[in-house]
């Protein structure tokens, strides 16, 4: 049996796979814990991305108290519909954070050097999204230990926080594949401002602020297309009144894998391009 370590000739191949295989999660691990590192390093590169959803809830929630007041309104208080928001928002920053991240490595030289290194390809992908996926966590979890404090609270339980971990997990894999894509594509800033431009635009033009069947004109029309409204309804089904059925989840879950493995691709497929640059 061919393994690492054998001599014979034609092993070279069936070795390297195996390395490769093997060192995956190894090299996966090692680039998370740097980018985790960095947030005690550079904490103001971090602490935006918990302190803008919770101004976010809390903001929207005291200035649009009488949103309630429509009959017909899904809750009784106005911090449980803007909380989920400020949790998509946290966590699809903490994705786009690391786009910022590896446009710092680029411009620095660092990619350069990992890219030298026998660490697969793929953990230079697989390793960001862990470390986006473990900050989307803890923007989720603060985000509701605050919002709780200004009254938020969980209409079914303790079970109604999956949809909302889910949905930000699933919106901070999206950044991240998106962040990375335009990273590896431009290599400089500029990708940056694209990066919040259009995750600004895919969230707010869906049910971020008020609910759909009291829109107009069309933002209505634009609502009613756009997979990200799926994934807003999806992060506010434990705190509303309506039960969590399988109708009002399906379609959030849909949009989030099937945004997120459409960005994964679009990173790898950057990430190839700069290899071969």
């Amino acid at each position: 049996m061919t393994t690492l370590d054998d001599p014979r000739p034609g092993s070279t191949g069936s070795a390297t796979r195996s390395a490769a295989t093997t060192h995956v999660w190894p090299a996966s691990v090692g680039l998370m814990r740097r980018s985790l590192v960095n947030i005690v390093r550079l904490p103001s590169a971090f602490i935006p991305s918990i302190m803008m959803p919770i101004f976010q809830a809390i903001a929207f929630s005291g200035t649009f108290f009488a949103i309630i007041q429509i009959p017909g309104f899904p809750t009784d208080r106005s911090i449980n519909w803007f909380l989920p928001l400020g949790v998509v928002m946290g966590s699809g920053f903490a994705g786009i954070g690391i786009g910022f991240a590896t446009i710092r490595d680029l411009e620095g030289g660092f990619y350069d050097r990992l890219r030298l290194t026998p660490a697969p390809r793929a953990s230079l992908v697989t390793g960001p999204l862990l470390a986006a996926l473990f900050r989307s966590a803890i923007v989720t979890t603060v985000v509701f230990v605050v919002g709780s404090l200004f009254g938020a609270r969980l209409t079914h339980g303790p079970f109604g926080l999956i949809p909302l971990f889910v949905a930000g997990f699933g919106i901070a894999a999206i950044g991240t594949g998106w962040g990375l894509g335009l990273a590896y594509r431009f290599r400089d800033m500029r990708a940056a401002a694209i990066m919040q431009l259009t995750f600004f635009l895919l969230i707010f033009l869906t049910e971020a602020q008020t609910p759909l069947f009291i829109m107009e004109g069309w933002l209505e029309g634009v609502t009613r297309v756009n997979p990200f409204n799926n994934v807003i309804r999806l992060s506010r089904l434990g705190f509303l009144d309506a039960p969590i059925t399988w109708d009002h989840t399906w379609g959030g879950l849909l949009a989030l894998a099937g945004f997120a493995a459409l960005t994964m691709l679009f990173a790898r497929r950057g990430l190839d391009k700069l290899s071969d640059a």
